[in-house]
């Protein structure tokens, strides 16, 4: 029988208006791999920030190999064997491995002079010891994101951590980044008989590398599963209270007239290198592309030239037939395009301004809400902003609310309404469920399908390749800035476009 090494007793955790966890008991054993799922706000990352000393419970108890730990700091946890590996790094992306690795404990020369030899020596240790390959010399910003990922994981490990907590690991990996993730983690379980946890929305995920999984709703633990007795239809019930249908989502129609097209197409990024390198496509009305491309590798650009936030240095694209070359995103959107953009927070949303503003950000003007395009209509504002919130189950809040205070998740459902609600025959989207829940996703996912059908011409860029697959007529792939293969749908597997991902077509039989 199996030693318990965590335990939560009756666990409790109130903030403002929100009970975050109600009542929660259940344990983990050690040398397991326990993944803990649930929708946006079921209270799965508060409960693993009160394990991991960032929060305390408002009431009940947690133990760590028997003893109860009262109001202790990540630092104590850290002492008590905990590492927590967060969904976005925090790495100094300046710093070669090694010095991230040390960090805050770098080892000292006669107690005084940083030994970065020593610290070089010390990561070589940890790379031998535990099998996650990176070189010690290399700077952080110019390795892959899945080599920094297994920075983050050998910096817990540098700390002693047995007992390591990873916070949606496989969200920007490729299909063979998060195979090998997956690797290192049944290794470290199998030879050092360390325990993780994994906090995921993907169910499949779940299934491939878990021995039991906690399932979370609305704050309250709603069950705790051995994997194999369970499937990802009950694991999605169970998170939403119902039966969630991915797969059931009918694409009706045949392809239109052109509505999107970029023409040897060039843009440079931030800092004034070439990002987007001679690109040709076409959408057609009724048809979904999908990019999938690993994050930085000219997608994002891609998305900010169609759009006009961002110069087009080169070629042109074309929104129904007119050239965008030189407008701005508001002229732009009178062409007939609406924009879920990558980054909610920097381009999606006014954080200040309420839910009710966010949501008729582009209709202020429109008769419907305004009179002479000046006045507001306040109660007709209001009742519109009431329905779409209800509708794409915006939640936390009322529509007062600064969109801003609002989870990551509803803070995208203010966006996804808002865009969905223009009637425009160009959609441009970007990341439209990161940080949503199965329920949203679903819904989101039907939404997407049902413009398809209507007729719109969709560019769609995401980082989930189930995203990707489950929803486009066409894909791209793209690496360093340049479009690296062309697939209709059912041509090609997730494995196989995961090379093309990362400008390696020599595994899938050359160019095509």
């Amino acid at each position: 029988m199996q030693e318990t090494i965590v335990r939560f007793e009756n666990v409790s955790m109130q903030f403002p208006g929100v009970l975050a966890n109600d009542n929660v008991s259940f344990d983990i054993k050690k040398g397991e791999v326990f993944a803990l799922v649930g929708e946006n706000g079921a209270g799965k990352s508060t409960l693993m920030n009160i394990l991991y000393g960032i929060n305390t419970p408002t009431s009940g108890e947690v133990y760590i190999r028997g003893e109860r730990m009262v109001k202790h700091t990540p630092a104590e946890s850290i002492e008590h064997g905990i590492g927590m590996v967060h969904q976005h790094f925090m790495l100094v992306p300046s710093f070669t491995v090694a010095q991230n690795i040390v960090l805050s404990r770098e080892p000292r020369k006669n107690k005084i002079f940083y030994d970065l030899k020593a610290a070089e020596k010390a990561t070589l240790d940890l790379v031998e010891n535990y099998g996650l390959v990176v070189d010690p010399k290399a700077i952080v910003e110019e390795i892959s994101v899945g080599l920094q990922q297994r920075v983050e994981i050998l910096k817990t490990l540098y700390k002693g951590a047995d007992i390591l907590i990873l916070d949606e690991p496989t969200a920007v990996l490729t299909p063979q980044e998060t195979e090998e993730l997956f690797e290192v983690i049944r290794r470290i379980v199998r030879e050092k008989d360390m325990t993780v946890i994994i906090i995921t929305h993907k169910l499949n995920e779940v299934m491939a590398i878990s021995d039991r999984v906690g399932v979370m709703r609305h704050g309250k633990l709603v069950g705790v599963e051995e994997t194999k007795n369970v499937n990802e239809k009950i694991l999605s019930s169970m998170m939403v209270g119902r039966d969630v249908l991915f797969d059931n989502m009918d694409k009706t129609g045949t392809p239109g007239d052109v509505l999107i097209e970029a023409k040897n197409l060039y843009a440079v990024d931030n800092r004034g290198l070439l990002a987007v390198k001679g690109l040709d496509f076409q959408i057609r009305a009724g048809e979904i592309l999908g990019v999938a491309a690993i994050e930085g590798n000219g997608q994002s650009e891609l998305l900010e030239a169609i759009t006009g936030l961002r110069k087009i240095e080169d070629g042109e694209v074309l929104v129904q037939g007119t050239v965008i070359n030189g407008m701005n995103p508001g002229q732009v959107r009178k062409l007939g395009l609406a924009h879920i953009p990558e980054d909610r927070i920097a381009t999606g949303i006014a954080p200040p301004s309420s839910v009710k503003d966010n949501l008729i950000i582009g209709k202020e003007r429109d008769s419907q809400f305004a009179k002479w395009g000046m006045q507001l209509k306040k109660s007709t504002i209001a009742r519109y902003a009431k329905e779409l919130s209800e509708k794409f189950d915006v939640r936390g809040a009322g529509i007062e609310t600064p969109v801003g205070s609002l989870s990551g998740g509803n803070m995208q459902k203010v966006v996804v309404a808002r865009e969905f609600s223009f009637d425009t025959p160009v959609l441009i989207i970007a990341q439209p469920t990161r940080g949503v829940d199965i329920g949203a996703i679903e819904f989101i996912h039907r939404n997407i399908i049902e413009k398809r059908n209507a007729g719109c011409a969709i560019l769609l860029v995401s980082a989930d390749l189930d995203e990707i697959f489950r929803l486009s007529d066409r894909i791209i792939t793209m690496y360093e800035g340049k479009i690296t293969g062309e697939f209709k749908e059912g041509e090609i597997d997730k494995m196989g476009i995961s090379y093309y991902m990362t400008g390696d077509r020599s595994e899938v039989g050359g160019e095509q």
